[in-house]
């Protein structure tokens, strides 16, 4: 589980975050983290939380959002609600970093999902939108389900394809959850607002 002041960060999504409360310091209840998203950087793709709350706060900077099929810029002091079961993605297509302040609630597996999907990008194991290959794929949303799902291909199509795909990976040595490593960790006291 994360706590205040662990870094994690995805080089191939351009994303940054130093967690403010993590799990571990909220019990699982919520969690805090500061996104920082560089020009160009964006999560891996629209996505549905189906069990969890999610707030953008940009704090500097601006991003585009999609939510339920609408598109519109948040820039600083504007935030978004994300209600469980929304559709929704955001990107970074400014010329400069926005630092976001995002609040997940509850936490549930959203950190151990959120840090799988960093440590593929890390290592290699994924496009260059952050995205990994099919048979990673498929146990990392089984693996996942309750706490992110695509929404492209439709859910159906998902499950079938993942269905056969996944004992295919299990047995190429593939796993739904992919160890971060030790984060990094800051000083929050003595970190420099943005």
């Amino acid at each position: 589980m994360l706590r205040a002041g662990d870094v994690i960060e995805n080089p191939v999504t351009g994303e940054h975050v130093v967690v403010i409360e993590g799990s571990e310091d909220t019990g699982g209840a919520y969690l805090v983290g500061e996104l920082t998203v560089t020009p160009g950087g964006q999560v891996v793709g629209e996505h549905i939380h189906d069990t969890l709350d999610e707030t953008f706060e940009v704090l500097s900077g601006r991003i585009s959002v999609r939510l339920d099929g609408r598109e519109f810029e948040l820039g600083e002091g504007e935030r978004a609600f994300v209600p469980k079961g929304s559709a929704h993605d955001w990107w970074n297509d400014s010329g400069e970093n926005a630092l976001v302040r995002v609040r997940v609630e509850p936490a549930g597996r959203f950190e151990e999902m959120l840090t799988t999907v960093f440590a593929l990008g890390r290592s290699g194991r994924t496009n260059a939108k952050g995205m990994p290959n099919p048979l990673q794929l498929a146990v990392f949303a089984l693996e996942f389900e309750s706490t992110i799902r695509l929404t492209k291909p439709p859910r159906i199509v998902q499950r079938t394809l993942f269905g056969m795909l996944a004992p295919i990976a299990r047995r190429r040595g593939y796993k739904g959850v992919v160890p971060y490593g030790e984060p990094d960790r800051v000083d929050l006291a003595q970190r420099q607002p943005a």
